[in-house]
């Protein structure tokens, strides 16, 4: 049986590893390192016990610093457990510090990276992210794409080989949501959800009183689940009781996260995994950013962008939907597709 051994470290990756990690049952001799890139029990830990994930056999505190800080830190703590346990390939997880520290640590030992959640690109190089994935993408043996437009991207970046459209996974546990009978409707309370967590929307004052105003000007109330980093810059700059239009409320443990957005009006956000969600879950969606990297979700409305322009915030929402694509996403078995593909590369490596 393969050794496999995958790497993550925040919110997203926790979702994406869970279909994986049952994909690979019985198949893959999987092993996990938790970069600890984030600590706090909802944005971590709750993921593991949650979703039925395996406890990681390897948990690092490498969270809480700036980006070369942490990012050196993880390289330094992966390397020698990837020369001790001398894995076939290494598994990780989007655009996040841990994604291209792991990539880095394989490349170097020469293991052969796969990278799930390759070829997306906000060419948006101020984003951290998306250095991160770039990086990532041309140094790794295997790449793993959610959609049509992700290998376009790579094609454009000289890279034509060993790439294959899987879906995402993160449709695949939206697919084990609605088996668990997790998305149930409620039609009784009209609300937004919104959560925002980047730095140029939460750390200038001013900027991030500019959005809670347009929320609280909304013609319903905004559930608005606040990353605990936002949190601490909310408290310090602005009059909360001020704001009786918005409820602020801790981030949610995955399950609940999704029937509350299944159940809003619309969604508000600046996270790119929730706008792929949004799309799935047929949600307007609302994007505080200038670029996105999930760009099909921009044709019919199911998407907008909105930066400058904040004052328009309400009438966007408002704005009607149309020509929805059933599958963009793929089919919700996205992990058994990347289980076979991993197996029969390494069978050529």
């Amino acid at each position: 049986m393969k050794k496999i051994i995958a790497i993550v470290g925040a919110r997203p990756q926790f979702i994406k590893h869970a279909p994986f990690e049952l994909a690979c049952k019985n198949k893959i001799d999987l092993i996990t390192i938790h970069t600890g890139q984030h600590y706090d029990y909802k944005m971590s830990q709750i993921f593991f016990d949650e979703l039925g994930m395996s406890k990681p056999k390897y948990l690092l505190e490498t969270g809480g610093s700036n980006h070369g800080i942490m990012t050196g830190k993880m390289l330094q703590e992966i390397e020698p457990i990837l020369l001790q346990e001398t894995p076939d390939a290494v598994v990780v997880y989007g655009d996040t510090n841990s994604t291209i520290a792991g990539s880095l640590a394989a490349a170097k030992l020469q293991i052969p990276v796969i990278h799930i959640e390759s070829g997306l690109r906000s060419y948006n190089r101020s984003m951290p992210e998306e250095i991160n994935r770039v990086l990532t993408d041309h140094i790794s043996s295997l790449l793993i794409v959610p959609t049509k437009q992700a290998i376009d991207n790579l094609n454009k970046e000289g890279i034509h080989e060993h790439i294959y459209l899987t879906g995402d996974v993160m449709c695949d546990m939206i697919r084990i949501c609605k088996e668990k009978n997790l998305i149930q409707t409620d039609p009784h309370e009209a609300y937004y959800y919104a959560t925002l967590h980047r730095p140029y929307n939460t750390d200038e004052p001013k900027r991030l009183e500019q959005i809670l105003t347009e929320f609280q000007n909304l013609d319903a109330p905004v559930k608005f689940f606040v990353h605990p980093r936002t949190q601490k810059k909310i408290k310090e700059t602005l009059n909360i009781d001020a704001l009786n239009n918005i409820i602020f409320e801790e981030p949610l443990s995955y399950f609940d996260n999704i029937k509350t957005m299944a159940n809003s009006q619309c969604i508000i956000t600046d996270s790119g995994g929730i706008q792929k969600e949004a799309y799935i879950l047929r949600k307007k969606c609302i994007t505080i950013r200038s670029e996105t990297e999930w760009i099909e979700t921009l044709q019919g409305n199911w998407n907008t962008l909105i930066w400058e322009n904040l004052q328009e915030l309400k009438n966007t929402i408002s704005a009607p939907v149309s020509d929805y694509q059933d599958g963009l996403y793929g089919d919700g078995h996205a992990a058994e597709q990347i289980v076979e593909l991993i197996l029969k590369r390494l069978e050529k490596i």
